[in-house]
């Protein structure tokens, strides 16, 4: 017997419904299977891959891992890094989670399973039924990108898809819960009371903090200090935040996510440029909130959404944008966006005129901003620091400030609540043994965990050798926490201090080239076990960085091409090479 659906006209969104669903229908599993003895071994296997560069597929999967338990699924959580190409043909069902990283990229713990079922000898899957969850963000062209990219993949390969692929924007809570109480019904299907299972009597989804992304915790700033000389090219600032009495707790290689609130001048701008007056009441989730409320608190008003950028196109009837947009040229239009913004386009195109409803509707909400945690909370468990560039310069006649990092810089003084919640990041993570190398590869603000991981080693006494490659513009100006790590050096916690400050002669030098130059050493710290972890720029560095490992493993360990490719990808499986890259 079914337990019947929530009615249609119920008082309940679409996603809500969904989950009500999904969430009677286990509790009506659970009754039914309880009241009889059952074997265990009947329960049916699913198989929940995630590919997550920050945590969150891996939340979802866990979520998902919980419902199916509540239907008397045996579920089984794995990263994608944790299977081999040759598993997924044994797997009669299967749920695929993940995030697209960058513009359309597989997560790195994706990227190798995903390059194996690519290969000409991946196996058939004729056997798998699946489904997938994607995980993205639409202001980024290649919106779900690895979502789509694995649903195409497993249908070529012969797979059976048993529910159509969801794609999340950033807001993915309701309707990942909706794609979960929705899919897990269709493996169930055919399964009798008498031969499913709960194998968990009192199944749960591992408790939430009470302060997370729907509900910030309400932090104060104790430190705001510059970090860079008055004289630098670029402004880089040390942030302390109390968490003091929040319950919260984080892991050096962690982030921290803080909610801004965008600049005052900027709305005001807008509002001007729309000819509105800013006390215009405006619907936003269910309230009426003023337009300048709005605009400060709710939506993003920096970067243009495509939805706007289309408009705009369309109203105006510009030649050059709308032959852009038509050819679907995305360098182009990167190339025509650069150094503009959401008040720029209003301006530039004064002829295209909006009032506040039909705005607000073309704008994206506001989201968080993640930060690599500069510190131990160990050493500092009241308190969260952090080192932020602050976004400053002048386009178009226009002074262009970053959203959070001038937030934090300008308009956080001691009054001021810093809503925040951390992501954990399980990979990223100081070793276990205390007696293994780590090698920390960090330019600029990329530094940041390393400060934390260092501070990890001297709380913990480990003897493991540490080595950090850091570089900026110019020694003199950009040297950050040089205090800091030259006292590291000489009470021999930090063993090498590789430094590159690419301005201060004529031929620039970056922290890849002072890897070739010390190839020898760190191809033998590898060798002993060591940790290779990378953070900062993920376009550039990070991919030079990359190169330069392999060409160091291959250079130093007599490899070839191939067998260098090999050895990191070894290192990937072993955790030994993790990436946390923006």
């Amino acid at each position: 017997m079914k337990t019947p659906p929530i009615p249609l006209d119920a008082p309940y969104s679409e996603s809500q419904r969904a989950w009500l669903n999904g969430f009677f229908a286990g509790l009506h599993t659970h009754i039914i299977q309880s009241s009889g003895s059952v074997n265990q071994a009947a329960a049916r296997v699913i198989t929940i891959l995630y590919g997550s560069q920050t945590g969150n597929a891996e939340a979802v999967a866990n979520n998902a891992a919980a419902v199916a338990k509540a239907h008397g699924l045996k579920p089984v959580v794995k990263g994608m890094d944790e299977v081999e190409v040759d598993a997924l043909a044994a797997m009669e069902y299967a749920l695929i989670i993940t995030s697209t990283y960058g513009e359309g990229d597989m997560p790195d713990n994706a990227q190798m399973l995903w390059e194996a079922a690519c290969a000409d000898s991946a196996p058939r899957l004729e056997n798998m039924k699946f489904s997938v969850l994607a995980l993205g963000d639409t202001s980024y062209d290649q919106f779900c990108q690895a979502g789509k990219d694995w649903d195409e993949k497993l249908v070529e390969l012969g797979a059976d898809r048993i529910y159509e692929r969801t794609d999340c924007d950033v807001d993915y809570d309701e309707p990942a819960e909706a794609w979960i109480s929705a899919v897990i019904p269709h493996i169930t299907e055919g399964i009798s009371p008498a031969t499913t299972v709960v194998v968990d009597t009192a199944p749960q989804a591992a408790e939430k903090p009470k302060y997370n992304r729907k509900n910030p915790f309400p932090a104060k700033m104790l430190v705001n200090r510059i970090l860079t000389d008055p004289s630098s090219s670029k402004e880089t600032r040390h942030y302390e935040l109390s968490i003091a009495g929040s319950g919260l707790n984080y892991e050096a290689g962690d982030a921290l996510c803080i909610v801004p609130t965008n600049c005052p001048v900027l709305v005001a701008d807008i509002i001007s440029a729309l000819g509105c007056k800013g006390d215009e009441g405006e619907p936003v989730n269910g309230e009426l909130v003023a337009l300048h409320e709005a605009l400060r608190t709710q939506f993003e008003i920096k970067t243009p959404s495509k939805e706007l950028i289309d408009e705009i196109a369309r109203r105006s009837g510009d030649q050059e944008l709308n032959g852009i947009l038509e050819t679907g040229d995305k360098d182009a239009l990167a190339k025509y966006l650069w150094g503009r913004d959401t008040l720029n386009l209003l301006l530039q195109f004064p002829v295209c005129e909006f009032s506040a409803a039909e705005f607000i509707a073309l704008l994206k909400p506001l989201q968080h901003r993640a930060y690599s945690i500069s510190s131990s909370s160990r050493m500092y468990p009241d308190t969260v620091h952090l080192t932020v560039a602050s976004v400053r310069y002048e386009s178009y006649n226009t002074l262009h400030k970053g959203v959070c990092s001038t937030f934090l810089a300008d308009r956080v003084d001691d009054e001021t609540e810093v809503p925040c919640f951390f992501t954990p990041n399980k990979v990223f993570r100081v070793p276990e043994d205390d007696s293994l190398p780590m090698i920390m590869v960090g330019p600029g603000t990329g530094l940041a965990p390393f400060r934390a991981f260092l501070q990890e080693r001297q709380y913990k006494n480990a003897a493991g050798k540490n080595w950090l490659f850091f570089g900026d513009r110019n020694a003199a100006t950009d040297f950050m926490y040089r205090d800091e790590l030259e006292a590291y050096q000489k009470s021999g916690l930090l063993t090498r201090l590789d430094l590159a400050f690419s301005r201060d002669q004529e031929k620039k030098i970056y922290v890849q080239d002072r890897m070739l130059e010390n190839g020898a050493e760190l191809y033998a710290w590898l060798e002993q076990g060591g940790y290779f972890f990378v953070c900062g720029d993920a376009y550039r560095m990070a991919k030079d960085v990359d190169k330069a490992l392999h060409d160091v493993i291959a250079k130093h360990g007599k490899l070839t091409d191939q067998q260098a490719i090999d050895y990191v990808n070894q290192l990937k499986k072993d955790k030994r090479y993790v990436r946390d890259v923006y």
